[in-house]
């Protein structure tokens, strides 16, 4: 994922640097998984890993339109495959 490189780019840019091995270890455990739970639904938690983390980094560094860009570009993305493993609603 290119938003995860793009991820630790910004977080060395802004002196974040102690996330970085968050961010890898997070995606390493994960990436384990793919072959039980499938690609898509590692992304998707992989992706709201990086939201959570985005968000906070939006906190400590507020008006930064980087991040704000990123975050806008992950959630969105999140959101399309998150809808994948939704259950339908049941009518009544």
């Amino acid at each position: 994922m290119d938003v995860l490189e793009e991820l630790k780019t910004l977080c060395m840019e802004l002196g974040e640097e102690g996330l970085i091995p968050r961010i890898e270890s997070f995606v390493s455990l994960n990436r384990e998984l793919e072959s039980k739970k499938g690609r898509e639904f590692v992304d998707a938690a992989i992706l709201g890993f990086a939201e959570g983390i985005l968000t906070t980094l939006r906190l400590r560094h507020p008006g930064d339109g980087r991040v704000e860009k990123l975050l806008e570009r992950v959630s969105t993305r999140r959101k399309e495959l998150d809808m994948m493993f939704r259950k339908p609603r049941v009518q009544i």
